[in-house]
């Protein structure tokens, strides 16, 4: 038994309680075998027993740890705690009092009802204390109630508040808190209901070694705020050297079904390890943009498409029209919504933005208010050996929709893109950025007042909104996924190169920023017509660096359990990505995670033209003339890039 305050205190308390019990138990038992007659053996010669028997039961009971419970949470644990202990008791005594006394005056009867008499006395106020706590017999026969799992808290505001409470209010609750680390020296020894704040994270080698010295090591690292990335590098290898994990509270955007009725910790996700702290969203303002409209999604089926059907599901659209060409990816997703959304009216139609005559049936069958363009082919080296089914659909099917939209009457239509547009070296690049210069020149066309005759004249006809951001982390053919597989196969896990870096962000944020982006871009003054917004995605990340997460993650050591190649720059990749070119000047806007770059501007007309001989071209299957136009049309293709590309190419 420790010496410690208040938890000194209570252990006394039922020492003392124990130490009657054990010289009560005495008397019972020898009343229950001598009747009457007990009371004068008692008084005349067996009071010496008693008091040794007392005296050995209280050392027992010290020594074997019966008061390591609690009796809130006694259980069987404890019932079979207190079996062991007093039979040990009595196996103590017997030899003891038999070299003393010789059990002359003794009854041996007395052994086995002073066992029953005294696992009764000791057991039942336990359990009765604990049945009256849980007003019930519902808990009274676990096993193991009171081990639970010993965790640090890394942080100790709100959240962590509310994990200490709830696994104090939660009988079931499997996690013993045995403090909190915070970035905050002044919290440095207070406490939060009655949980110690230990220490920074600076402390934790030392807060580990003092936690271990009392045989309460931690098991689980619980991170309840977000950190920097290198403190979660940090946090990671400690555990790694301590035996422990990491794991982490949920955060609020992780409730998409409502709030659950209990906290559940998480693993650590490779999200976790970006270090990006949560926008702050303006939904009232997404709410608006959605709500009672018809909503189109072109590339339902894929990861982006099928994040925005779902966060739009959610916002009440007066229909949902999926479109893609992917008759499993969009049944997938069509499944999904079903399930989660059955009130919202949904329409799943197969289709390829490339057939002009296809879309155009669409729009007149789902009629929509507002488009959301995510349809394209986007894997770099894919595209760099298929340029011309990278330029029919990225940038001729996005001409098809983006018309199909001017007629519609839609309200506004939201370009999907990505950073490979900026000084592109790919196709993939250079056909996103065409995309993105017809999108602009038509938004710019509006400004003008050159709507279309079918636009809806209550707005100036349809506004176009190119939202541009970087990777996305577990979308379809991106690195993570990749890794993944690669993982469970054992290895190696390839690298182009060491000094690689990308921008990264998770799939609900950046689609949470497209609606942010598309709630602003459709409420700004003219002036702003044809501007790109760009999402903040943070400081870029070394894909070496990412691997070498995931392997420890996995609970393997980088290069030593799991190898990292480095395979080389593959055809039309950059070693690192941009977010904006040099000729568009970049403007903040009224939300903190998002940007605006002022528009490269293109003249509609010669555009168009430009498009239709790019499209004569695909269809003819001339590759080369192709490419030189793609070229002409976005001049920072660069010419050697090009070159390289093909020669790779021809030779794969």
């Amino acid at each position: 038994m420790k010496l410690g305050s208040s938890k000194f205190s209570r252990q006394l308390v039922a020492f003392l309680h124990d130490l009657a019990m054990a010289a009560a138990a005495f008397m019972i038992a020898l009343l229950l075998r001598l009747g009457n007659e007990a009371w004068t053996s008692l008084m005349t010669t067996l009071w010496p027993s008693m008091l040794l028997f007392t005296a050995v039961c209280g050392l027992v009971f010290l020594t074997t740890g019966l008061y390591r419970g609690v009796w809130r949470y006694a259980s069987m644990n404890d019932l079979v705690a207190i079996i062991k202990a007093v039979s040990l008791s009595l196996a103590v005594f017997l030899p003891v009092t038999f070299l003393v006394t010789r059990l002359d005056s003794l009854p041996r009867s007395w052994l086995v009802i002073s066992w029953f008499v005294l696992i009764f006395l000791l057991g039942a106020p336990r359990m009765l204390y604990r049945v009256f706590k849980d007003q019930g017999f519902r808990h009274l026969l676990e096993r193991d109630r009171h081990r639970r799992v010993p965790v640090l808290l890394i942080g100790a505001g709100d959240p962590a508040e509310t994990f200490i409470r709830e696994m104090a209010r939660d009988r079931d609750g499997a996690f013993e808190v045995l403090g909190a680390i915070d970035e905050k020296s002044t919290r440095i020894g207070r406490k939060i209901h009655g949980v110690p704040v230990l220490g920074q994270l600076s402390d934790l080698p030392e807060v580990f070694q003092r936690l271990a010295g009392r045989e309460r090591k931690p098991q689980r690292l619980i991170l309840t705020k977000p950190l920097e990335r290198d403190e979660v590098d940090y946090l990671l290898e400690l555990a790694d050297s301590q035996g422990a994990t990491v794991a982490r509270l949920p955060r609020l955007t992780d409730f998409s079904g409502g709030v659950e009725e209990r906290l559940q910790i998480r693993p650590i996700a490779i999200e976790d390890l970006l270090g990006r702290t949560q926008t702050k969203l303006d939904r009232p303002a997404m709410q608006r943009l959605v709500e009672g409209r018809r909503v189109l999604v072109t590339g339902a089926g894929g990861s982006i498409g099928a994040e925005l059907a779902r966060q739009i599901a959610a916002f009440a659209p007066a229909q949902l029209t999926l479109f893609d060409a992917s008759e499993f990816n969009l049944y997938s997703i069509d499944m999904e919504l079903s399930e989660r959304f059955a009130e919202v009216p949904r329409l799943a139609l197969i289709g390829d933005v490339r057939d002009r005559g296809r879309v155009a049936r669409l729009f007149a069958e789902a009629k929509p208010d507002l488009v959301f363009h995510a349809a394209a082919l986007k894997h770099v080296p894919m595209v760099e050996f298929n340029p011309l089914e990278g330029l029919h659909t990225n940038v001729l099917g996005t001409r098809n929709v983006a018309d199909a939209c001017r007629r519609g009457g839609v309200a506004a239509m939201v370009l999907i893109s990505t950073d490979k547009a900026v000084n592109p070296p790919n196709v993939m690049g250079a056909s996103k950025r065409l995309a993105e210069s017809y999108c602009q020149a038509l938004d710019l066309l509006r400004q003008t007042g050159g709507g279309a005759s079918g636009a809806d004249p209550s707005n100036g006809g349809c506004r176009f909104v190119t939202v541009r951001f970087g990777n996305v982390l577990g979308s379809t053919g991106s690195v993570v996924p990749l890794f993944q597989r690669q993982l469970a196969g054992g290895g190696p896990l390839t690298v182009t190169h060491p000094e690689m870096t990308r921008y990264f962000m998770t799939i609900r944020e950046a689609v949470e920023l497209v609606l942010q982006a598309s709630a602003l871009g459709t409420e700004t003054p003219p002036q702003e017509a044809g501007r790109i917004y760009v999402l903040d995605m943070g400081d870029p990340v070394k894909i070496v660096d990412l691997a070498r997460q995931m392997i420890r993650l996995a609970g393997l050591k980088p290069d030593k359990d799991v190898e990292i190649r480095f395979t080389g720059l593959r055809p039309g990749e950059k070693l690192h990505e941009e977010l904006f070119h040099g000729g568009e000047a970049l403007m903040p806007t009224s939300h903190p995670g998002l940007h605006l770059a002022a528009p490269r501007t293109a003249d509609i007309e010669v555009l168009s033209r430009n498009l239709d001989e790019l499209g004569g071209l695909v269809e003819q299957g001339e590759r080369e003339e192709a490419l030189r136009l793609l070229q002409r049309l976005v001049p920072e293709f660069r010419g050697d890039r090009a070159a390289d590309r093909r020669s790779a190419a021809a030779g794969a």
